[in-house]
């Protein structure tokens, strides 16, 4: 959590979550979520996170002060393989890369309900958002490259090479 009281664990072969507390290193709780579970995201008050699950095409949704699903929001499209997860500065948006699925599926946290998908690339793994919500950045793996997304007209802006199979990205104001 942002918070820096819990570290969430994504074993991609269990199918759970792990719940650390991180001032007393113990486990808190484990839980079952989708096939391969990738990246977590959380609120920025920490009230709920988002899980990614590659292999079911999924993102749970988690009470993250009880440790428990809510809803898992179930994506649609060709080779959806959901990976990175990243929530706007203000809580309203979830952005999640598709993997094999070349998009970002953009989620309104309101309503959990996905409302775009922009084609941004081959196999977008990594994803990071700008401090103002207004772009989206996604470490293309195959193709090379750095995918830029402007949010609000859903478009790719361009593309930066970035070496060889670029995985993960962070934005740093």
């Amino acid at each position: 959590r942002l918070d820096g009281r819990v570290v969430y664990v994504t074993p991609e072969e269990d199918n759970q979550v792990a719940d650390i507390d991180a001032d007393d290193l113990k486990l808190i709780t484990t839980f079952k979520v989708g096939a391969r579970p990738r990246s977590t995201a959380f609120l920025p008050d920490s009230t709920r996170a988002y899980v990614t699950s590659e292999n079911a095409g999924s993102v749970s949704v988690i009470d993250a002060m009880k440790h428990q699903v809510l809803q898992t929001i179930q994506l649609t499209g060709e080779l959806v393989r959901p990976m990175g997860a990243v929530v706007s500065a203000d809580g309203s948006r979830l952005f999640v890369s598709t993997g094999r699925g070349k998009n970002v599926v953009i989620i309104d946290t309101a309503t959990n309900m996905p409302i775009a998908s922009i084609e941004v690339g081959e196999r977008p793994w990594g994803i990071a958002v700008s401090p103002d919500g207004k772009t989206v950045f996604t470490a293309n793996g195959p193709s090379n490259d750095v995918s830029i997304v402007d949010v609000e007209s859903r478009t790719v802006k361009g593309r930066v090479k970035a070496g060889d199979r670029p995985w993960g990205l962070v934005f740093v104001p």
